[in-house]
């Protein structure tokens, strides 16, 4: 059995009010690097190593130009999210339970970037395959 990690953007929030209160930006704006629907695909084989290069070219579908998407094939994630995500998307790709007892699935999490003004929320999901 492989395993294999898909990492979804389901939802981008804004807080303006604490951008301008809190940011050297006060209009800096909701986060540039990702957007709702960016699917991105994780694999760790003799092939491909996805998390070794903190995702760089795990993206496999955005609606905006793939070269301005963390994850695509110009820059890897984002450091706040690798930050959130990256321990979910290793237990996953061996074969771990990467929520059990939390989530109704133990194979699904859902999870956010740690950016207070702006953050970003991933649903992470473990596949298995031959």
């Amino acid at each position: 059995m492989k395993h294999k990690v898909k990492l979804t953007v389901i939802d981008k929030k804004l807080y303006p009010d604490l951008q301008a209160r809190y940011c050297a930006d006060p209009e800096s704006g909701e986060c540039p690097c990702y957007n709702v629907g960016d699917e991105f695909e994780f694999y760790r084989d003799d092939e491909q190593d996805h998390f070794w290069h903190m995702g760089l070219g795990s993206l496999v579908h955005t609606d905006a130009d793939p070269d301005t998407v963390a994850g695509g094939p110009k820059m890897p994630h984002c450091s706040e999210a690798w930050d959130a995500f990256s321990r979910y998307i290793y237990t996953g790709l061996q074969g771990g339970s990467i929520m059990k007892g939390w989530m109704r699935d133990e194979n699904v999490m859902i999870t956010c970037c740690s950016d207070g003004t702006r953050p970003v929320i991933f649903k992470i999901e473990r596949i298995d395959y031959e």
